[in-house]
């Protein structure tokens, strides 16, 4: 457990801080503007960095490429998972009209419910994770070329 535990604790950070910057956006009412969510993956590559680095820092000698992706995949799986359920119960229980203001904004003529839109902020948030991840790891990976 303790090996989950930086992650875990850097997910729920990571996803503290996107909910705050959604409500942020809400307060200002453009969260209906999809544009306003690349931000988001700034978010979680600034959370998957911390976390990575973190980790780095703890196991300096026996550091790996695999030991930082997995911590890498697992804050951004836990980010991803509270945001999208704080996503879910924000345009069911707390803003009802929500739902509709985001698919008259896109303005594609989708005929999408709730369970859709939120299957699709889940699968953003997990591409997001993993190239947020493998860009990290390209920082943290350790190099084979010789020094001149």
């Amino acid at each position: 457990m303790k090996n989950i535990s930086l992650p875990i604790r850097f997910g729920l950070v990571t996803s503290a801080v996107l909910i705050a910057y959604f409500l942020v956006l809400a307060l200002v009412d453009k969260h209906t503007n999809p544009a306003f969510s690349f931000f988001n993956a700034l978010i979680t590559g600034l959370g998957i960095y911390e976390a990575v680095r973190f980790k780095k820092i703890e196991n300096f000698n026996s550091f790996s490429y695999a030991e930082g992706f997995k911590t890498a995949i697992i804050t951004g799986a836990v980010a991803t998972i509270v945001f999208t359920v704080f996503f879910l119960l924000y345009a069911t229980e707390i803003n009802s009209g929500f739902l509709h203001e985001l698919l008259r904004t896109v303005n594609g003529g989708f005929n999408a419910d709730i369970g859709m839109v939120t299957f699709v902020v889940a699968i953003m948030g997990f591409a997001t994770t993993v190239v947020a991840a493998l860009t990290v790891m390209q920082y943290f990976k350790k190099t084979g070329n010789v020094p001149q």
